[in-house]
């Protein structure tokens, strides 16, 4: 698994060159190891190069990965984000392990996420998930639509409203990829101005991180250039 550690520390270097590049401060920006597909064993290998946060897309997968590395690495104290499409019949588990969800679209996940986070844990944090390129394809709420859900979750109890993710429509352009990127920030800067503090923008992957922590990125989703190139057979 050396692979793993060679690659993070590639990726932590080309964050950090490309923040510099633009101006930012390389301390500014959070990388999300996405290790969705990828073994427990996978996971442990990052988390020995230092890396603690590591983000899920599938349910069931990512419960058993967590007991796994649990089992063989108690020690570990590592950050869970779920980042998949999240369905209202699936919101108990995400909300009883998971430290962040980013994927919230709907009111009606807001609510079940709040009513059942555990009384015992922190706020669980929230990305309002935008579809910021409006593919028919793509879950998340429209940009019009943005503020007034984003209302509703900053009030309801047990969530923490951190910011906003993306997934935009996929182009090797990098003047296209940064104009989605851009419309996200600004919408970011539109909904802290009426009110609501926001901290966080989840967007870029690895074939976009560049264009990304160009338009003020705070938190990168990386899976392929730390892990490999996946395989979906194995999803759960």
């Amino acid at each position: 698994m050396s692979l793993i550690s060679d690659n993070l520390q590639a990726v932590t270097a080309d964050i950090h060159r490309t923040a510099i590049a633009n101006g930012r401060d390389p301390q500014q920006l959070q990388l999300l190891a996405v290790s969705k597909t990828f073994p427990a064993d996978a996971v442990i290998a990052a988390a020995a190069a230092g890396q603690r946060c590591f983000g899920e897309n599938y349910l069931q997968e990512a419960l058993e990965k967590m007991q796994e590395v649990s089992n063989k690495m108690p020690q570990l104290d590592l950050e869970w984000h779920f980042i998949g499409p999240l369905q209202s019949n699936k919101t108990r588990p995400v909300a009883e392990h998971f430290a962040w969800v980013h994927s919230v679209d709907r009111e009606k996940i807001a609510q079940r996420l709040s009513e059942q986070r555990p009384k015992n844990l922190p706020d669980l944090n929230i990305c309002l998930q935008v579809n910021i390129s409006a593919e028919a394809s793509k879950s998340g709420v429209l940009p019009g639509e943005a503020l007034a859900l984003a209302q509703k979750i900053a009030a309801l109890p047990g969530l923490r409203l951190r910011g906003l993710m993306a997934v935009p429509e996929a182009s090797h352009d990098e003047q296209q990829q940064r104009q989605a990127f851009r419309q996200l920030r600004q919408l970011s800067e539109s909904i802290q101005a009426a009110g609501l503090p926001m901290d966080t923008l989840s967007m870029g992957m690895s074939g976009d991180m560049q264009a990304a922590i160009a338009e003020g990125s705070t938190m990168l989703r990386i899976g392929t250039a730390i892990f490999g190139n996946r395989n979906y057979a194995k999803q759960t």
